[in-house]
Parts: structure tokens; sequence; C-alpha cells
């Protein structure tokens, strides 16, 4: 029922006061904990830099991990990403009014070196309008109007097996991103945005975190008696 209440808010189909509400509730006690994929900054890097960047797919595949990685999309996000979505706010480049999860929109930021990866597929492909990412024919050139989420899932696929994580998803590297951003610093509710969670349940399942009491977060607050 706690998933169930955490996917509708989600959709905006729960208020998120009421979610929370019904996460409260306790459960069947369970022994061990659940792992999730994450990857650490350098497989991150191992697998967005893993394609050839010397091919025309090569390059599409650089620019959709990274966009998966870097900007936490999500496969129909990353099929539905056009041309005009990618514009400059507050002089950072940005992914804007992307229509997500429940129809929820949002702007995401996206760093430099994203941005640079997927200019450099962009001018290869000569796209200059419509879907930002397109398929590549066998004889390396771009064809069709996008791709799909299928397509998605295959490239994702593909690379993690090359570097060792065969089952890795797309998903996980939205969960990559949440973590990498908050071991970085970032705020838990810019998280939040960055990934348009309606609930921040959702955004700390993300993080997978768990509580380290040897380094605990309260011992370092600055206020105490003075030795």
């Amino acid at each position: 029922m706690r998933r169930l209440a955490y996917e509708a808010s989600d959709c905006g189909l729960l208020s998120a006061d009421l979610a929370a509400g019904i996460r409260r509730v306790k459960g069947v006690k369970k022994l061990g904990v659940r792992l999730g994929n994450w990857l650490t900054p350098e497989q991150a890097n191992s697998l967005w830099q893993a394609p050839d960047p010397s091919k025309l797919r090569g390059k599409r595949d650089r620019s959709l991990l990274a966009v998966l990685a870097a900007c936490g999309l999500r496969r129909h996000e990353i099929a539905e990403l056009t041309i005009g979505h990618l514009q400059q706010r507050e002089g950072h480049w940005a992914f804007v009014d992307l229509a997500g999860k429940g129809g929820h929109i949002r702007t995401i930021p996206v760093p430099d070196w994203v941005y640079s990866a997927t200019s450099d597929w962009m001018l290869a492909a000569g796209i200059q309008t419509g879907k930002l990412f397109r398929k590549v024919n066998s004889a390396g050139k771009p064809w069709g109007e996008g791709v799909t989420e299928k397509l998605v899932w295959h490239v994702v696929k593909e690379f993690a097996k090359r570097i060792g994580h065969e089952r890795l998803a797309p998903q996980d590297l939205g969960r990559t991103c949440a973590r990498l951003c908050r071991t970085a610093g970032g705020e838990l509710e810019q998280i939040q945005f960055l990934l348009g969670h309606v609930s921040i349940q959702t955004t700390e399942r993300y993080l997978g975190c768990v509580q380290r009491i040897a380094a605990a977060v309260n011992d370092q607050i600055g206020i105490g008696p003075t030795s």
C-alpha cells in the first residue's frame, strides 16, 4: 500500500500529505535491506564515455547516457525531448518546460559537459528542429522522427554490460543522479525539483539513504559547551 501511495502521489492522484500519512502506517517487520543500483562517479563516467565518439551512433548514445545520468530524466522524457526544450535560463543551459511523470512540468538544469556532448550529437546529425534524439541506421545516418523508450532501455543495457553492470536499468541512472547530487552537497528539495518528484519521500527512496551512527550528522553542528 505504501508503494501504491508513492506512485499515486507522483502521478498527482494523491496529495503529498495523505501519501505521507499512509507511509507512517507500520507494516510487517522485514529483515535485511533492499539494495538498489547506484553508480559511483567513476562508474558513471565510464558508462557515458563507453560509446565510440568517432561514430554518429556513439555520439548519440554518449549524449543520451549523459542526460540520463546527470539530469535524472526518465525514459519517456528522453523520447519526448525536442530541440525547443534546450534553452538558456539565468546563464545556464536547461531543458525547459518538460512534461514529466503525471504531466508535471519542470525545468532541468543541464551541466556544461552534458550540453557539449549533446551539441556534438546535434551538429554531427544535422538536427535543427524536432526531437532531440533520433535513430541511426546501419549506414550511420540519422532517420525517423525520434526514439522509443525501448531504444533508450537497450542503450543503457548495452553499455552497462560493457562496464560490468548488467543489472543496471535507466531508472538506476536517476537514482545515481540523486545520490551524486546529494553527495556533492545538493539540498534535498533541489534534488526533488530536479527529478520531478511530488513527494519528498520518493526522493529519499531514490537516494537510498541509511543512517550512519558512527559518523552522526549531529556531532559537528557547531553548538555545545566550549572546552
